[in-house]
């Protein structure tokens, strides 16, 4: 049975129905940037996370000058024959609302505020270390190809294969009171974030070449090429600006792995110098003086603190890629 044409619209049916413009409302396209916004704003955990790293960091900034003195002895709220803080939950009050320290009464809020300025600080200029030599490295490797690549690669390699907490443990022992200008423990952070930055960044380096030499095969960049662009114009105009997402979100899931490895120095013992408050050296203390077993609070303090600071990190993280590449889901 044959088909009826309708002569007022053609052969393909019914054509479809005109866009009709509003007067005065003009159509609002969305850049990348919005459209990952909306997407990571739809992802309430990763917004959560996000909501926790903001408060870590603004106490960080501003704690420290809010809170009591670290270092300020209150032998009065210790009980002299135990060593352990009087009253229960480890001393908890009005005054001091996460409880004091066993044997020297110091108030663990204000200890716990200034370790995380600490901790943030030393893990933010390593991730900052590693991500620019990482996207350096890996930008050149991946774009130059060759024995440039090679070079580089075998060097990922070695840096990746080296015992860095070994070598961090070494070189903790050997530097002097004051080198470069600096001593005490401004030397001691210095000291840390080269050792975390410099050591860690092939990861970042081998992500980098990767999406790298997948970008360098796009019409953007023959583009570039046939119009004689040199090698820097490419390296920094065209390339760099489309590393932009991966560097932003492997940089955030780096942050937490230095967090947890600054801690990891503090505990044992080549961190910062004492008295400075350190996560990772309160847990070395409860557990050395064995606190944990005439106070838990103490060493569950700072434990609990690291793993929400690790963990709002890693939701963020994982959000802000799925955000900034769908694909990845």
């Amino acid at each position: 049975m044959a088909v009826p044409i309708d002569v007022a619209t053609g052969p393909g049916g019914p054509a479809p129905e005109p866009v009709v413009n509003v007067p005065g409302k003009a159509i609002e396209g969305r850049s990348l940037g919005r459209i990952a916004w909306m997407r990571l704003r739809r992802d309430k955990v990763a917004m959560g996370g996000g909501v926790v790293v903001v408060l870590l960091v603004l106490t960080a900034i501003i704690g420290p000058h809010v809170v009591q003195n670290p270092d300020t002895f209150n032998s009065s709220l210790v009980d002299p024959t135990f060593l352990r803080p009087t009253g229960t939950f480890g001393g908890i009050s009005l005054a001091h609302p996460l409880g004091v320290e066993p044997q020297t009464g110091r108030d663990l809020l204000a200890r716990i505020v200034v370790g995380a300025q600490y901790s943030l600080l030393i893990a933010f200029l390593a991730t900052c270390l590693a991500v620019i030599n990482g996207t350096f490295f890996g930008v050149l490797a991946g774009y130059l190809g060759g024995w440039v690549d090679s070079l580089i690669a075998r060097a990922m390699d070695v840096f990746l294969a080296f015992p860095l907490l070994v070598f961090a443990l070494a070189l903790a022992g050997v530097i002097p009171d004051s080198a470069f200008g600096l001593s005490g423990n401004s030397l001691r952070i210095a000291v840390l974030i080269f050792v975390i930055g410099f050591f860690n960044w092939p990861y970042m380096g081998r992500i980098i070449r990767g999406q790298t030499l997948s970008l360098r095969e796009r019409e953007f960049v023959d583009a570039a090429r046939s119009l004689g662009a040199r090698t820097p114009y490419i390296l920094f105009r065209e390339l760099l600006p489309n590393l932009v997402a991966p560097v932003l979100v492997y940089a955030t899931l780096l942050i937490p792995t230095n967090i947890l490895f600054e801690a990891a120095l503090d505990y044992l013992g080549v961190g910062l110098y004492v008295p400075t408050p350190s996560w990772g050296q309160m847990l070395a203390s409860a557990v050395q003086n064995q606190f944990f077993a005439i106070d838990p609070e103490f060493m569950l303090v700072p434990g609990v603190t690291i793993f929400i600071t690790v963990m709002a990190f890693n939701l963020f993280g994982d959000g802000l890629r799925d955000a900034l590449d769908p694909k990845t889901r």
